[in-house]
């Protein structure tokens, strides 16, 4: 099947929802909703009201999102300073964050948890920590 999704910019990816009286049911595969294969998966939960997480941009890392449980704000500076809000409140949706892009999570519901999975393991030379630095890459 021909991928037709642009994943040159953040985009939000619709994962499949299996309704049940029982409960719902959503999953992701790899090469199904995702461009890339998972090296690391982490999570953020337990985050105090008013806190903010991330504030930092991948060189190379690529990233989707996926709130499972309450709500949060994913704002997302694209490399010509286009700034990008994304309001994320359902477990069958998912942010795709491509690399080059600044990003910093706000707005934490009570009890939100979200799931983070990347191309790639953990490298602190990845990261560009400083927004003057990334506004200067071009």
């Amino acid at each position: 099947m021909e991928q037709l999704t642009d994943f040159s910019k953040p985009t939000l990816i619709q994962l499949p929802k299996i309704t049940d009286a029982r409960g719902n049911l959503s999953f992701l595969q790899n090469s199904d909703q995702i461009p890339f294969v998972i090296q690391r998966v982490f999570w953020i939960y337990d985050v105090p009201g008013g806190e903010k997480r991330g504030g930092h941009a991948f060189i190379n890392q690529q990233e989707v999102i996926i709130v499972l449980s309450g709500s949060l704000d994913i704002i997302v500076v694209d490399p010509d300073g286009i700034e990008s809000k994304f309001c994320l409140n359902r477990s069958y949706f998912g942010l795709y964050i491509p690399p080059l892009h600044w990003r910093h999570l706000e707005n934490f519901s009570t009890n939100s948890v979200s799931v983070h999975l990347s191309d790639s393991e953990f490298s602190e030379s990845d990261y560009i920590r400083n927004y003057e630095q990334f506004k200067n890459l071009k």
